[in-house]
């Protein structure tokens, strides 16, 4: 599974991309998947949010994953 990280949750992770293998984890939905990256980086749960894309398309809690998807991980963002 690729993880496309922008924002603040690149800083946190400390480089743009991360994959994660069947046997790092068993990721099966993106509610997992949430929990394992603030398992993983503990600073995630500072973040007040961050929303999760997969194969480009926002994806609820619910929305189960495949080991073959491209997920994106973006963070709340500010603007002025």
């Amino acid at each position: 599974m690729e993880i496309l990280l922008f924002g603040i949750a690149k800083d946190i992770v400390g480089q743009s991309e991360i994959r994660i293998s069947s046997d790092d984890a068993a990721l099966h939905s993106v509610q997992e998947l949430k929990d394992f990256m603030v398992r993983k980086f503990p600073e995630f749960g500072k973040l007040s949010s961050f929303a999760v894309a997969v194969n480009s398309e926002y994806a609820q809690d619910d929305v189960p994953l495949n080991r073959n998807d491209e997920i994106a991980i973006i963070p709340p963002v500010s603007g002025g």
